[in-house]
Parts: C-alpha cells; sequence; structure tokens
C-alpha cells in the first residue's frame, strides 16, 4: 500500500482512479478496461507530479526525506555494492543496530561502507532505533574507519537520521565524545571519504560520519543542525512554526550547494526516489564510482589537505591553500585580490589618506 503525503492528495486520487479503471470487474460484472482513458489519466497523474514537485517548499521537502517508503541505506548497499561483509560491535560495549557497516565491492573497487538504517516496518524500526545512532555506533564506525585507513580503503557513508540519539544511557556512555571522536576520525583519513545524505542528515548525528571530501545530496534530502520543529520549538516556542524554520534554516539541498556546505546533488525521479528507487540506486552508483575516480591519482597528503581545505573554505571566498614556507607546513588563508586591496586600505589608511591630501594640495596649487 502506498503512503501519500498532505499535499499529494489529488495524486491519490488520480492514482486510485487508474487501479479502479484497472480493474475489469465492475458494479454489473465483468466490463472491458478503458485503455484510453488509463492512458490519459497517467499522464494526468505524470504532470501533476511535476508540477507539485517542481514548487516544493523547504518544510515539503523535509516531508518527502523523511517519507516511509524512501528507500533506506540498506536498500542501497544492496543494490550498489558486491560481497558486502557486515562487521559489528565496538569492541567496548556492544553492537549499535541503527547503522550497518562492513566492506564490500563497487566495480571491482574494495570499499568500507557505513549506513545509518532507520528500518521499514514498525518492528524493524524500533530495532533500528529509528536511525539514531548511539555512542557504540560512532565507536564501531570509528574502528572501521580505523581499519580501512591502514589497509588503504575508500570509506563510503549514507547518511539517514534524525540525530544522534539523546537517551540517558547513550549520555552515560559518553555520547558527546563519541560523535567528536567520529568528526575526528573522518577527518584525519588519508583515503577518499564520500557521504551521501540520502534522506535526513540530522544535527551531530550526521556530521559525524559526513565529515568528508565530497559530501552529496540526493535532491530532496536534508541537512541541518536540528529539525524544523525543535528550531521553532526554541525560537518561537511554537513548534507549528516549523515551515518558517525550514525556511530561515536553508536546509534543502539546492541552498547548501549554493552556500558550499555540499558539493553535488543528484537528481530524483518525479514524484521523489521512492517512486523509483531502482533508478535513484543506479545514478547513486555511477556518482560514487566518478566521485572515487577523481581521488585515483591523489597522494594522502593531497586526499587529507583536499578535505580540510573543503571545510575551511566554507564561508570564506578562497579557503586555505598549502604554505610554501618552509617554517609552516600548514595551510595558510588564501585572500581574494578585492580582500588583499581592503586589507591594505584599511592597514595603511593613514598613509593613503596624507598622500590623496598632498594630491589634492598640488592640484589645487595648479589652478589658483
Amino acid at each position: 500500500m502506498k503512503n501519500y503525503l498532505e499535499f499529494e492528495k489529488e495524486i491519490k486520487n488520480l492514482e486510485e482512479e487508474v487501479e479502479s479503471l484497472k480493474n475489469p470487474y465492475g458494479s454489473e460484472g465483468i466490463s472491458e478496461v478503458d485503455t484510453n482513458k488509463i492512458k490519459k489519466t497517467q499522464e494526468e497523474i505524470n504532470e501533476k507530479l511535476k508540477q507539485t514537485y517542481a514548487s516544493l517548499n523547504s518544510w515539503q521537502k523535509t516531508l518527502v526525506a523523511r517519507h516511509e517508503d524512501r528507500p533506506k541505506a540498506n536498500f542501497y548497499i544492496k543494490k550498489i555494492f558486491s560481497q558486502f561483509t557486515s562487521l559489528s560491535g565496538d569492541r567496548y560495549f556492544g553492537d549499535d543496530k541503527s547503522v550497518i557497516a562492513g566492506f564490500g565491492l563497487i566495480d571491482k573497487k574494495s570499499v568500507l561502507i557505513i549506513g545509518q538504517e532507520k528500518g521499514d516496518d514498525l518492528n524493524s524500526r524500533i530495532e533500528r532505533n529509528f536511525g539514531m545512532m548511539r555512542p557504540e555506533g560512532y565507536r564501531k564506525c570509528v574502528r572501521l574507519m580505523k581499519l580501512a585507513d591502514r589497509f588503504q580503503i575508500p570509506v563510503i557513508s549514507f547518511i539517514d537520521t534524525p540525530g544522534a540519539y539523546p537517551g540517558i544511557g547513550a549520555e552515560q556512555r559518553g555520547q558527546a565524545s563519541a560523535i567528536a571522536n567520529s568528526i575526528e576520525q573522518s577527518m584525519s583519513l588519508t583515503v577518499p571519504n564520500i557521504s551521501i545524505i540520502i534522506g535526513e542528515g540530522g544535527s551531530g548525528g550526521a556530521i559525524a560520519l559526513a565529515s568528508s571530501n565530497k559530501v552529496i545530496m540526493l535532491e530532496n534530502s536534508i541537512y541541518s543542525v536540528i529539525s524544523p520543529e525543535g528550531c521553532a520549538s526554541i525560537l518561537w516556542r511554537d513548534p507549528s512554526k516549523s515551515l518558517q524554520a525550514a525556511e530561515a534554516m536553508k536546509l534543502t539541498a539546492k541552498d547548501l550547494l549554493k552556500l558550499g556546505v555540499i558539493d553535488e546533488i543528484i537528481s530524483e525521479p518525479v514524484g521523489g526516489a521512492h517512486r523509483d528507487p531502482d533508478l535513484i540506486a543506479s545514478d547513486i552508483k555511477h556518482a560514487l564510482i566518478k566521485s572515487l575516480n577523481s581521488f585515483k591519482n591523489m597522494s594522502k597528503e593531497e586526499i587529507y589537505d583536499h578535505r580540510k581545505t573543503k571545510f575551511l573554505k566554507i564561508g570564506r571566498d578562497q579557503g586555505f591553500n598549502k604554505s610554501s614556507n618552509l617554517k609552516n607546513s600548514g595551510l595558510n588563508y588564501q585572500r581574494t585580490n578585492f580582500q588583499n586591496i581592503k586589507e591594505n586600505l584599511k592597514k595603511y589608511s593613514l598613509i593613503y589618506l596624507g598622500v590623496s591630501l598632498m594630491l589634492i594640495a598640488g592640484l589645487l596649487a595648479t589652478f589658483f
């Protein structure tokens, strides 16, 4: 049974009409199926889907990202990778079912795959804790990322979580430090790591695995520091202002690409990824292979510097480049020409003012 969102009521009615037209058993017994009417109604559905999904606001995209039928990490892992071997446990406490992790092959290349899994039905969602990872989940990822780094195996992460689990047990077992260690390990890898946000990318629970060389988002996914409802509750004490919060947070793929927070957007089939899961899985596989090939000729140091520069560049024009000074082995901030001129004007403002006054005085002397 299909699940529909609030703004898909007209589409739901049309699709129910198509199903009834396909049924040859009517109220008067067996009747001829009207194929022309079915075709016409299907064309109307396709047009309505295009119009609806072309004008979604930020809150509606949030609802699409959370859609019950949207493909989850487990689906993509089965479709995209071969010979996947799941590995469990953090070697400290236990195994976290909300994250699937292991090694597999893509285009005959070994990769470490990490997927935040929400589950497909009520029982699996409870078992997976709705994709909210506990400390042992992040520690498992850190353990496997270290292993991948040792053997020079690229890391691929599928991000889909409302956030890290905020329960008492998780806090007692060091949730904050587990997230921080996961971010640190992701940033310090000397192998390429690629993250794909397939649904929700919520808070530190997402960035713990999305601190990557390349962050890719599906067209109708979201990525934010907090959920729109949580933001509305904090700012306005009113969860009903979720639309206003979602618009202000700039959490859609287009907004984040413009801000430089992500690197690429993968277009979804008309009506969302859940309407053609096989097609979106194929597109993701193609994007992953293309991204992995782009790092093929880069050294360990270049891969590390690429990731570091990418994050330091967010909110800046040029970012940081490796210093040519032998005494400084770190990264130096690179300014634009306009920023350099502005900085010089500010630094030597009195000198420039004095020179300007002298020039003006000289010009006045020639006329008078």
